[in-house]
């Protein structure tokens, strides 16, 4: 059986514990050593609280007599105390995960929730569950990222990275607060998230949206309609209700989303809950919509029963092969969303504007994703602006007679003055 030898008061003692000599029981006992070393050093040690069944608890029970105790005390814990504090007696990583995510649910949605507890109960808690959250290494931490880049994905051979990273995310999460708690060293100073590709976005272009709008099954023209001139997400469209829909003012209010077959008064973000504008053929779908709908649904695209269109049922019956049908491209129903954003931006509107109306927090998204899918934002040929310098120096120097004046038509001769005056002033 594993005992503890240490010096306090200038006492030599020694308590038993019940544990056999085992690895993991040396690691347990050696971290309640080193905690017991760092509160004799810092002169808070409670010798009775941390062995309550001694003997000598009683004897330690009374405060040092003198200031040569304390010198001896301290001499005998610097022989004994090992140079830097190792971590202190912490629970198991299991126990700790159930109060770390107890502590986080209230901030996260009932998806999210779902998918940390598959992460953990799949990946994490096999790992690391018996061990004391406080013995985690980086030496683990790298172990555990490379086992896992080498499992098995489901489309490829390996886990992706982006899975990685997000089983390691929650690890992350988890072990940081584990050791801003217990005063422990993070095992993840200096580990870097596994760098991926961003998966492909691949929009459908004016002619193929409108190919699908006149093909499919006239139940879910309206559904797609909205889909691609809004830009909304699946959850954000499937859990839309009628009284979020203001034909008045002409917005649609992103206020719910569906998802796991369950409605939730939240989003993906705080910039999510958004109004949408109404587009003229959004306008046109809702409007014929409302007058096809059951007066008993409270959902505008739903089923027979009056449920949210299934997503899973809606993309293998009806979207898979309606794109075999026209021979396009497969791609997730989602592609819908992408699409609307390209071809927003590519009719120049402001990506400001775009950004509130997809739910982005900010502009960064568009430009770094949909930036290769607009042509003015990626042609490299400077065209645009020889343009303008040289249609600013022609202006300047151009003269006009008096003949050519008169030959001009009203809308021509306002627009030119109207160039003069603006060169002029700007110059």
């Amino acid at each position: 059986m594993l005992y503890l030898d240490f010096f306090y008061r200038g006492v030599r003692c020694r308590e038993q514990t019940a544990l056999q000599d085992t690895a993991e029981n040396r690691r347990r006992v050696q971290a309640l050593m080193n905690r017991i070393s760092r509160e004799i050093k810092q002169g808070r040690f409670d010798y009775a609280a941390t062995f309550p069944g001694s003997p000598r608890a009683l004897q330690f029970s009374a405060p040092p007599d003198d200031t040569m105790g304390n010198a001896a005390t301290k001499m005998s814990c610097s022989t004994t105390a090992p140079a830097v504090d190792p971590a202190p007696v912490t629970p198991s990583f299991a126990e700790f995960s159930v109060t770390w995510r107890n502590e986080m649910a209230p901030q996260w949605r009932r998806q999210h929730r779902e998918s940390v507890d598959a992460v953990f109960d799949a990946h994490l808690l096999t790992e690391f569950g018996n061990r004391p959250v406080g013995s985690i290494t980086k030496a683990d931490v790298l172990t555990f990222r490379a086992k896992l880049a080498a499992m098995p994905g489901r489309s490829n051979k390996k886990l992706a990275a982006a899975t990685v990273n997000k089983i390691m995310g929650l690890l992350r999460q988890c072990v940081e607060e584990a050791s801003e708690r217990f005063e422990t060293t993070s095992a993840f100073k200096g580990v870097k998230r596994l760098k991926g590709r961003r998966p492909d976005v691949k929009p459908f272009s004016l002619e193929e949206v409108e190919r699908i709008r006149a093909t499919i099954r006239p139940d879910f023209r309206n559904y797609v309609t909205c889909r691609f001139f809004t830009g909304m997400r699946t959850g954000e469209i499937n859990g839309l209700k009628w009284k979020y829909v203001d034909f008045e003012n002409e917005l649609i209010k992103v206020r719910e989303v569906f998802s796991g077959g369950e409605a939730e008064e939240n989003a993906k973000t705080e910039s999510s809950l958004r109004d949408i504008p109404m587009l003229p053929m959004v306008r046109e779908a809702l409007r014929q919509q409302w007058k096809e709908r059951d007066p008993d649904a409270e959902y505008v695209f739903c089923s027979r029963t009056g449920n949210p269109i299934d997503a899973h049922n809606f993309a293998n019956r009806t979207w898979y092969p309606l794109l075999r049908y026209l021979e396009l491209e497969k791609r997730r129903p989602y592609q819908t969303r992408h699409t609307a954003a390209t071809l927003m931006l590519a009719s120049g509107e402001n990506p400001e504007w775009i950004a509130r109306l997809m739910g982005h927090t900010n502009t960064q998204m568009l430009f770094t994703v949909y930036s290769r899918y607009v042509p003015n934002l990626t042609r490299q040929d400077g065209l645009a602006f020889t343009g303008l310098v040289s249609g600013t120096s022609a202006l300047r120097t151009q003269s006009v007679t008096a003949d050519q004046i008169d030959a001009l038509d009203a809308a021509t001769l306002r627009r030119l003055l109207k160039r003069h005056l603006s060169t002029a002033s700007a110059a």
